[in-house]
């Protein structure tokens, strides 16, 4: 029942609950981001979500297009900008992502959606993390972030898949929270994010 049923409910009303709160916060970050970023506050994708199916994630925009001589975009270290850099280590670049939940093409809590291109480089097992819708937050967001390696994030994601219910997802929530205000495994180490999935 709370897979099916009211785990969308939950995710809907909170996420309009929550969206409806943060809109002070999301208009100053949405000024400041379009400031800094030449007019460009958000940051659209393609990701995977339930089943593999792509839809347009929507984040506040952390970094700027710099290129180098050649045309290329700097490095990730390089685009970050100092608002950026705020934003991201508070979290503040996730909520626009309510509205995705809203939508209905991510929930609260699940798997993160990673890049399309990665698809094809998992293992059957490591598939498994599409079975369910992904989330803002996740079992491997609140046991390290981005300070953890790929292989360790994938079970960690797999074994929520497996165990998911309410009062994990609860607890997942107020993890988030802690490690929100603790500002933890906001990057790996010796990159300014993540490091690419090589497989």
């Amino acid at each position: 029942m709370y897979k099916l049923f009211v785990k969308h409910c939950l995710d809907f009303l909170i996420a309009l609950l929550a969206f409806m709160l943060l809109s002070p916060v999301f208009l100053i970050c949405l000024l400041l981001l379009f400031i800094a970023n030449d007019g460009k506050p958000f940051f659209f994708q393609l990701r995977p979500g339930k089943h593999g199916k792509l839809f347009h994630i929507i984040k506040f925009k952390t970094m700027n297009d710099r290129r180098d001589s050649r045309g290329d975009l700097l490095d990730d270290a390089a685009r970050l900008t100092k608002i950026g850099t705020f934003v991201r280590k508070t979290s503040l670049d996730e909520i626009p992502q309510l509205l995705n939940v809203i939508k209905g093409d991510m929930s609260l809590v699940g798997p993160r959606p990673l890049l399309p291109e990665y698809l094809p480089l998992y293992s059957e097992e490591q598939k498994k993390r599409h079975d369910v819708k992904p989330g803002i937050t996740g079992w491997a967001q609140v046991n390290g972030r981005n300070a953890i390696g790929w292989k360790q994030k994938f079970e960690l994601d797999v074994w929520y898949v497996n165990n998911q219910s309410f009062s994990l997802d609860f607890k997942i929530l107020l993890l988030t929270v802690k490690k929100v205000i603790k500002k933890d495994g906001i990057s790996q180490s010796g990159e300014a994010t993540m490091s690419r999935f090589e497989g």
